[in-house]
Protein backbone atom coordinates (compact mmCIF):
# COMPACT_ATOMS: atom_id res chain seq x y z
CA UNK A 1 0.00 0.00 0.00
CA UNK A 2 1.36 3.59 -1.29
CA UNK A 3 -0.43 6.76 0.44
CA UNK A 4 0.53 10.14 -1.78
CA UNK A 5 4.07 8.53 -2.29
CA UNK A 6 6.12 11.19 -3.97
CA UNK A 7 10.16 11.26 -5.08
CA UNK A 8 11.68 14.09 -6.25
CA UNK A 9 15.36 14.45 -8.28
CA UNK A 10 16.28 18.16 -7.30
CA UNK A 11 14.10 19.88 -9.10
CA UNK A 12 12.34 16.57 -10.84
CA UNK A 13 9.04 15.29 -9.21
CA UNK A 14 9.47 11.80 -10.70
CA UNK A 15 6.84 10.38 -8.58
CA UNK A 16 3.77 12.57 -7.30
CA UNK A 17 1.63 12.07 -5.03
CA UNK A 18 0.93 8.37 -5.80
CA UNK A 19 -1.94 6.11 -3.81
CA UNK A 20 -1.97 2.48 -4.61
CA UNK A 21 -3.11 -0.84 -2.68
CA UNK A 22 -2.08 -4.14 -3.82
CA UNK A 23 -4.29 -7.24 -2.98
CA UNK A 24 -2.58 -10.43 -1.49
CA UNK A 25 -2.48 -13.16 -4.11
CA UNK A 26 -2.59 -10.73 -6.81
CA UNK A 27 -0.59 -10.07 -9.74
CA UNK A 28 -0.36 -6.03 -10.14
CA UNK A 29 0.54 -5.01 -13.71
CA UNK A 30 2.27 -1.62 -13.26
CA UNK A 31 1.95 -0.04 -17.30
CA UNK A 32 3.20 2.94 -18.73
CA UNK A 33 5.85 3.91 -21.07
CA UNK A 34 10.07 4.56 -20.23
CA UNK A 35 9.98 7.63 -17.73
CA UNK A 36 6.83 7.36 -16.47
CA UNK A 37 8.14 6.76 -12.76
CA UNK A 38 7.89 2.91 -12.94
CA UNK A 39 10.80 1.91 -12.00
CA UNK A 40 11.77 5.03 -9.08
CA UNK A 41 8.27 3.57 -7.30
CA UNK A 42 9.82 0.12 -7.30
CA UNK A 43 13.12 1.76 -6.20
CA UNK A 44 10.63 2.64 -3.40
CA UNK A 45 8.75 -0.13 -2.16
CA UNK A 46 11.85 -2.23 -2.29
CA UNK A 47 13.54 0.24 -0.26
CA UNK A 48 16.62 1.01 -2.38
CA UNK A 49 15.28 4.55 -2.37
CA UNK A 50 14.13 6.85 0.43
CA UNK A 51 10.55 8.46 -0.78
CA UNK A 52 10.68 12.18 -0.87
CA UNK A 53 7.49 12.05 1.20
CA UNK A 54 4.61 9.82 1.58
CA UNK A 55 3.72 6.06 2.87
CA UNK A 56 4.39 2.76 1.95
CA UNK A 57 3.75 -0.44 3.69
CA UNK A 58 4.88 -3.97 2.09
CA UNK A 59 3.81 -7.08 3.42
CA UNK A 60 2.64 -4.67 6.01
CA UNK A 61 5.82 -2.98 7.50
CA UNK A 62 6.89 0.69 6.34
CA UNK A 63 9.76 0.82 3.97
CA UNK A 64 11.31 4.07 5.20
CA UNK A 65 11.14 3.07 9.02
CA UNK A 66 11.12 -0.93 8.59
CA UNK A 67 13.22 -1.85 5.66
CA UNK A 68 14.78 -4.55 7.29
CA UNK A 69 11.35 -6.45 8.02
CA UNK A 70 10.36 -5.36 4.40
CA UNK A 71 13.41 -6.83 2.59
CA UNK A 72 13.13 -10.19 4.07
CA UNK A 73 9.40 -10.69 3.01
CA UNK A 74 9.89 -9.57 -0.43
CA UNK A 75 11.93 -11.16 -4.03
CA UNK A 76 13.37 -8.57 -6.42
CA UNK A 77 14.63 -9.40 -10.05
CA UNK A 78 15.12 -6.10 -11.32
CA UNK A 79 15.50 -4.82 -14.71
CA UNK A 80 19.20 -3.94 -14.25
CA UNK A 81 20.53 -6.43 -12.11
CA UNK A 82 24.03 -6.47 -11.64
CA UNK A 83 24.91 -10.84 -11.60
CA UNK A 84 28.94 -11.23 -11.87
CA UNK A 85 29.21 -13.02 -14.93
CA UNK A 86 32.57 -15.03 -13.75
CA UNK A 87 30.38 -17.01 -11.62
CA UNK A 88 28.17 -19.92 -11.93
CA UNK A 89 24.65 -20.01 -11.68
CA UNK A 90 25.01 -22.49 -9.05
CA UNK A 91 27.63 -20.47 -6.67
CA UNK A 92 24.92 -17.31 -7.44
CA UNK A 93 22.30 -18.97 -5.93
CA UNK A 94 24.62 -20.12 -2.52
CA UNK A 95 25.83 -16.82 -2.23
CA UNK A 96 22.39 -15.04 -2.24
CA UNK A 97 21.58 -17.70 0.35
CA UNK A 98 24.40 -16.69 2.57
CA UNK A 99 23.29 -13.40 2.63
CA UNK A 100 19.50 -14.04 3.89
CA UNK A 101 21.49 -16.62 6.42
CA UNK A 102 19.98 -19.32 5.11
CA UNK A 103 21.82 -23.18 6.37
CA UNK A 104 24.38 -24.85 3.75
CA UNK A 105 21.50 -28.02 3.57
CA UNK A 106 18.79 -25.69 3.10
CA UNK A 107 20.24 -23.70 0.42
CA UNK A 108 21.89 -26.80 -1.58
CA UNK A 109 18.37 -28.25 -1.97
CA UNK A 110 16.46 -24.85 -2.30
CA UNK A 111 19.26 -24.34 -4.87
CA UNK A 112 18.87 -27.87 -7.09
CA UNK A 113 14.97 -27.41 -7.11
CA UNK A 114 15.14 -23.50 -8.19
CA UNK A 115 17.05 -24.40 -10.99
CA UNK A 116 15.50 -27.18 -12.31
CA UNK A 117 11.90 -24.87 -11.75
CA UNK A 118 13.40 -22.23 -14.16
CA UNK A 119 14.96 -24.22 -16.66
CA UNK A 120 18.96 -23.84 -15.90
CA UNK A 121 19.56 -27.35 -13.86
CA UNK A 122 22.03 -28.29 -17.63
CA UNK A 123 23.88 -24.58 -16.47
CA UNK A 124 24.14 -24.75 -12.87
CA UNK A 125 27.65 -25.35 -13.28
CA UNK A 126 28.36 -23.03 -16.28
CA UNK A 127 29.71 -19.14 -16.04
CA UNK A 128 27.04 -16.78 -16.42
CA UNK A 129 28.88 -14.63 -19.21
CA UNK A 130 27.75 -17.79 -21.68
CA UNK A 131 23.99 -17.51 -20.47
CA UNK A 132 21.53 -16.31 -22.85
CA UNK A 133 19.54 -12.96 -22.08
CA UNK A 134 16.60 -15.56 -21.11
CA UNK A 135 18.84 -17.49 -19.07
CA UNK A 136 19.84 -14.53 -17.04
CA UNK A 137 16.17 -13.58 -16.46
CA UNK A 138 15.23 -16.74 -15.22
CA UNK A 139 18.46 -16.69 -13.09
CA UNK A 140 17.70 -13.85 -11.65
CA UNK A 141 14.13 -14.88 -11.02
CA UNK A 142 15.31 -18.48 -9.19
CA UNK A 143 17.58 -16.31 -7.11
CA UNK A 144 14.62 -13.71 -6.30
CA UNK A 145 12.81 -16.56 -4.85
CA UNK A 146 15.61 -18.42 -2.97
CA UNK A 147 14.13 -17.15 0.38
CA UNK A 148 10.75 -17.83 -0.29
CA UNK A 149 9.45 -14.14 -0.28
CA UNK A 150 5.71 -13.02 0.14
CA UNK A 151 5.86 -10.48 -2.08
CA UNK A 152 7.89 -10.46 -5.32
CA UNK A 153 8.83 -7.40 -7.36
CA UNK A 154 9.75 -8.00 -11.61
CA UNK A 155 10.61 -4.96 -12.89
CA UNK A 156 10.13 -5.05 -16.69
CA UNK A 157 11.54 -8.84 -16.54
CA UNK A 158 11.21 -9.77 -19.93
CA UNK A 159 12.49 -6.14 -21.69
CA UNK A 160 14.86 -7.80 -24.62
CA UNK A 161 13.63 -11.54 -24.55
CA UNK A 162 12.75 -13.67 -27.44
CA UNK A 163 8.69 -14.72 -27.81
CA UNK A 164 9.97 -18.44 -26.42
CA UNK A 165 11.36 -16.89 -23.11
CA UNK A 166 8.98 -14.46 -22.66
CA UNK A 167 6.33 -17.32 -22.46
CA UNK A 168 7.93 -19.52 -20.27
CA UNK A 169 9.13 -16.48 -17.82
CA UNK A 170 5.31 -15.48 -18.01
CA UNK A 171 3.97 -18.92 -17.02
CA UNK A 172 6.98 -19.14 -14.16
CA UNK A 173 5.21 -15.98 -12.66
CA UNK A 174 0.99 -17.63 -13.29
CA UNK A 175 2.72 -21.33 -11.22
CA UNK A 176 4.48 -18.61 -8.43
CA UNK A 177 1.14 -16.90 -8.30
CA UNK A 178 -1.20 -19.76 -7.95
CA UNK A 179 1.02 -20.90 -5.26
CA UNK A 180 0.23 -17.53 -2.87
CA UNK A 181 2.74 -15.13 -4.16
CA UNK A 182 1.79 -12.11 -4.90
CA UNK A 183 3.79 -10.06 -7.74
CA UNK A 184 4.20 -6.41 -8.69
CA UNK A 185 5.06 -6.42 -12.24
CA UNK A 186 6.36 -3.62 -13.90
CA UNK A 187 5.75 -3.59 -17.87
CA UNK A 188 5.78 -1.18 -21.28
CA UNK A 189 4.48 -4.30 -23.16
CA UNK A 190 0.60 -4.31 -23.32
CA UNK A 191 0.18 -7.82 -23.93
CA UNK A 192 2.04 -8.64 -20.66
CA UNK A 193 0.02 -6.66 -18.71
CA UNK A 194 -3.69 -7.98 -19.83
CA UNK A 195 -2.09 -11.62 -19.76
CA UNK A 196 -0.80 -11.66 -16.73
CA UNK A 197 -2.32 -9.05 -13.90
CA UNK A 198 -5.71 -9.23 -12.17
CA UNK A 199 -5.38 -5.44 -11.91
CA UNK A 200 -3.08 -2.63 -14.37
CA UNK A 201 -1.93 0.63 -12.86
CA UNK A 202 -1.33 2.97 -15.53
CA UNK A 203 0.89 5.33 -14.99
CA UNK A 204 2.03 8.61 -17.08
CA UNK A 205 4.37 11.57 -15.58
CA UNK A 206 4.53 10.03 -12.18
CA UNK A 207 0.82 10.28 -12.10
CA UNK A 208 -1.65 7.37 -11.71
CA UNK A 209 -4.05 8.22 -14.67
CA UNK A 210 -5.71 4.94 -14.84
CA UNK A 211 -6.28 1.70 -12.67
CA UNK A 212 -8.56 -1.36 -13.01
CA UNK A 213 -8.79 -4.98 -14.17
CA UNK A 214 -7.96 -4.86 -17.71
CA UNK A 215 -11.56 -5.94 -18.92
CA UNK A 216 -13.04 -2.76 -17.13
CA UNK A 217 -10.56 -0.38 -18.34
CA UNK A 218 -11.19 -1.88 -22.15
CA UNK A 219 -14.62 -1.48 -21.16
CA UNK A 220 -14.67 1.91 -19.89
CA UNK A 221 -13.30 3.02 -23.19
CA UNK A 222 -16.62 2.25 -25.11
CA UNK A 223 -16.02 1.97 -28.94
CA UNK A 224 -13.90 -0.02 -30.80
CA UNK A 225 -11.46 2.04 -32.75
CA UNK A 226 -11.41 2.21 -36.07
CA UNK A 227 -7.90 2.93 -38.43
CA UNK A 228 -8.18 3.80 -41.89
CA UNK A 229 -5.14 4.67 -43.90
CA UNK A 230 -6.03 6.78 -47.05
CA UNK A 231 -4.10 8.68 -49.90
CA UNK A 232 -2.34 11.40 -48.39
CA UNK A 233 -4.15 14.15 -50.88
CA UNK A 234 -7.41 12.22 -49.05
CA UNK A 235 -6.61 12.81 -46.21
CA UNK A 236 -8.83 16.44 -45.12
CA UNK A 237 -11.50 14.58 -46.89
CA UNK A 238 -11.67 11.40 -44.91
CA UNK A 239 -11.13 13.09 -41.71
CA UNK A 240 -14.12 15.13 -42.32
CA UNK A 241 -16.29 12.39 -43.01
CA UNK A 242 -14.88 10.05 -40.46
CA UNK A 243 -15.80 12.77 -37.81
CA UNK A 244 -19.49 12.15 -38.37
CA UNK A 245 -18.82 8.36 -36.99
CA UNK A 246 -16.95 8.64 -33.74
CA UNK A 247 -14.13 10.88 -32.00
CA UNK A 248 -11.08 11.00 -32.98
CA UNK A 249 -8.01 8.85 -31.15
CA UNK A 250 -4.33 9.11 -31.29
CA UNK A 251 -2.77 7.59 -34.46
CA UNK A 252 0.47 7.07 -36.64
CA UNK A 253 1.40 10.04 -38.70
CA UNK A 254 -0.67 9.28 -41.71
CA UNK A 255 -3.64 7.41 -40.05
CA UNK A 256 -6.96 8.24 -39.25
CA UNK A 257 -8.28 6.68 -36.10
CA UNK A 258 -11.59 7.07 -34.40
CA UNK A 259 -13.83 5.88 -31.81
CA UNK A 260 -16.42 4.08 -34.24
CA UNK A 261 -19.99 4.64 -32.51
CA UNK A 262 -22.08 1.34 -32.47
CA UNK A 263 -19.13 -0.60 -33.71
CA UNK A 264 -18.94 -2.85 -37.22
CA UNK A 265 -22.36 -2.15 -37.49
CA UNK A 266 -21.21 1.15 -38.68
CA UNK A 267 -18.60 0.20 -41.34
CA UNK A 268 -20.48 -0.25 -44.32
CA UNK A 269 -22.11 2.93 -43.48
CA UNK A 270 -18.32 4.34 -43.72
CA UNK A 271 -17.11 2.66 -46.65
CA UNK A 272 -20.22 4.20 -48.38
CA UNK A 273 -19.79 8.19 -46.98
CA UNK A 274 -15.92 8.17 -47.43
CA UNK A 275 -16.68 6.49 -51.43
CA UNK A 276 -19.49 9.27 -52.29
CA UNK A 277 -16.80 11.74 -51.84
CA UNK A 278 -14.54 9.95 -53.72
CA UNK A 279 -11.94 9.09 -50.90
CA UNK A 280 -10.35 5.42 -51.77
CA UNK A 281 -9.13 3.14 -48.62
CA UNK A 282 -5.71 2.18 -48.75
CA UNK A 283 -6.16 0.15 -45.62
CA UNK A 284 -8.52 -0.46 -42.93
CA UNK A 285 -9.40 -2.51 -39.33
CA UNK A 286 -11.47 -2.44 -36.83
CA UNK A 287 -10.05 -3.70 -32.96
CA UNK A 288 -11.40 -3.89 -30.41
CA UNK A 289 -10.43 -1.90 -27.24
CA UNK A 290 -7.03 -2.60 -26.01
CA UNK A 291 -4.76 -1.54 -23.17
CA UNK A 292 -3.01 1.03 -25.65
CA UNK A 293 -6.61 2.23 -26.17
CA UNK A 294 -6.94 2.61 -22.46
CA UNK A 295 -3.68 4.30 -22.15
CA UNK A 296 -4.57 7.00 -25.24
CA UNK A 297 -7.58 7.94 -24.02
CA UNK A 298 -6.36 8.83 -20.56
CA UNK A 299 -3.14 10.69 -21.98
CA UNK A 300 -3.94 11.58 -25.70
CA UNK A 301 -0.98 9.46 -26.98
CA UNK A 302 0.05 5.86 -27.87
CA UNK A 303 2.33 4.27 -25.62
CA UNK A 304 5.90 3.71 -26.47
CA UNK A 305 7.18 1.21 -28.55
CA UNK A 306 3.42 0.44 -29.67
CA UNK A 307 2.67 -1.20 -33.61
CA UNK A 308 -0.71 -0.28 -34.11
CA UNK A 309 -0.39 -2.90 -36.91
CA UNK A 310 0.30 -5.73 -33.92
CA UNK A 311 -3.08 -5.22 -32.94
CA UNK A 312 -4.88 -6.46 -36.15
CA UNK A 313 -5.29 -10.20 -35.01
CA UNK A 314 -6.58 -8.81 -31.71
Amino acid sequence: MAVDLCRSFGEIRAVREVTLSVNRGEIYGFLGPNGAGKSTIVRMLTTLLRPTSGRALVAGFDVATQASEVRRRIGVALQDAAIDPLMTGNELLQLQATLHGIGRADARRRGVELLERVGLSDAAHRRVQTYSGGMRRRLDLAMSLLHQPDVLFLDEPTTGLDPSSRQNLWEEVRRLNNEGTTVFLTTQYLEEADELAHRVGIIDGGIIVREGTPADLKVAVGSPTLRIDVNPNQFVSAQSILSGFGEPRPARQGRLAIGLDDGASRLADVVRSLDEVGVGVVHMQLDAPSLDDVFADATGRRLEGHSEDSGDSQ
